[in-house]
């Protein structure tokens, strides 16, 4: 970790409102994603099933650059 950056955990994303894939299922892995670009700036991603951890934050151009990756899978 370098001294400009930090962990973020989702709960850093207060307010944000999180959005899970509609394919999500009860035993699948999956993620959600919160459109905190007004007070962070970009993307917030964190794991469904922990909805109290880690979180990454993307700029919009990134985050839509890794859509377009995964889609490709």
């Amino acid at each position: 970790m370098t001294e400009n950056r930090r962990a973020l955990m989702a709960p850093d994303f207060a307010g944000a409102v999180w959005k899970t894939s509609s394919y999500s299922g009860s035993e699948s892995q999956c993620v959600s994603v919160a459109d905190v670009t007004p007070t962070h700036g970009g993307i917030a991603i964190r794991d469904s099933k922990d909805p109290d951890g880690p979180a990454l934050l993307l700029g919009r151009a990134t985050f839509s650059a890794f859509v377009a990756d995964i889609r490709e899978v």
